[in-house]
């Protein structure tokens, strides 16, 4: 049986005549990187702040490495980086990071050697500058970023908590954090990370939970979720672009339920009685000129659109980090 790092069964939490999360459950496995997905307002950070104890759910059950989350010994094992970012802009970089030791209990020897692993690790100490000795606000908000993610992980726990940990983050930022990711997935920690950006999570997760309005559409291992929802996307890519004439086959809603356009290639989801050949036949018809043509399965972002439909994606949804 698999050792889980966290288990919700049946959660809800109603705030006044808004349901924010309705008979959640879910399940994390040990030593994997778990994706809990949704647009804004889905419900993701209502679930995470259950899961600390910092709000207690209104029904339900939650448990962190078998413990009860309300365990007070559970939550030395955890380490939270927020949606909301916080941190002490006058102190230097290296005292607010000792700080959020101290907070965990972790000595400062143990923290000192801890901070200068991390900020090496991360570029904010180089031979040219060490960053650990300038104050907070003098910091890039990547730099800052990154900074908290440190005070995160200087207890070494076993599970990682990241609450849109990409959001404002430049490029290499962003493949800073996605390597510690790995990282800590390696060494045997279990990462759960809440995202609105689906390429992110398909490019890190093991297994993923999808949220919205406040109720699990979709829950499972990555790879048995997209097989699940496999068999009726193609990969179209045109040399040229899409003419009117083309344009119109795509949006043949008898063929075609829906055609998303990636800029260099759609990816097009067929009704359930679409046919690729007939789609295949009447493209060339259109006069395309196809670079590729290729039955796929679907993408994370393509997934939510299929399950929930296009109303449930609130602004602020991407399929692209």
């Amino acid at each position: 049986m698999t050792e889980l790092a966290l288990e919700i069964r049946d959660v809800s939490k109603r705030y006044a005549e808004h349901v924010a999360v309705k008979q959640l459950s879910l399940a994390v496995p040990r030593g994997t990187v778990y994706g809990l997905l949704g647009p804004n307002g889905a419900g993701k950070t209502t679930t995470i702040r259950m899961v600390l104890n910092v709000i207690g759910p209104d029904t339900g059950s939650i448990t962190v490495f078998g413990q009860s989350h309300k365990d007070p010994t559970v939550l030395d094992r955890l380490g939270y980086l927020p949606e909301e970012r916080g941190l002490y802009k006058k102190m230097s970089v290296r005292d607010v990071l000792r700080f959020l030791a101290e907070l965990k209990g972790v000595d400062r020897k143990r923290a000192d050697r801890g901070i200068d692993e991390w900020l090496e690790r991360l570029s904010l100490r180089t031979p040219e500058k060490d960053w650990g000795k300038a104050k907070v606000d003098e910091l890039s908000r990547g730099m800052q970023q990154k900074v908290q993610f440190i005070g995160t992980l200087l207890h070494d726990p076993e599970l990682v908590i990241l609450d849109e940990p990409f959001s404002g983050l430049d490029p290499i930022n962003a493949q800073a954090l996605k390597d510690t990711v790995v990282e800590l997935r390696r060494r045997g920690k279990t990462v759960i990370f809440s995202t609105h950006l689906m390429d992110n999570a398909e490019r890190l997760c093991d297994s993923v939970c999808i949220i919205a309005r406040g109720e699990k559409v979709l829950d499972g291992s990555l790879a048995a979720v997209k097989a699940e929802n496999a068999g009726r996307t193609v990969a179209v890519a045109l040399d040229g672009g899409a003419s009117a004439a083309v344009q119109e086959v795509l949006q043949d809603r008898a063929l075609v339920l829906r055609a998303d356009d990636h800029s260099r290639y759609f990816e097009v989801e067929l009704t359930a009685s679409g046919d690729p050949q007939v789609l295949l036949t009447r493209l060339i018809a259109a006069g395309a000129v196809l670079q590729r043509f290729e039955r796929v399965q679907p993408s994370l972002h393509q997934i939510f659109l299929q399950r929930v439909g296009a109303a449930g994606v609130e602004e602020g949804m991407s399929g692209h980090g």
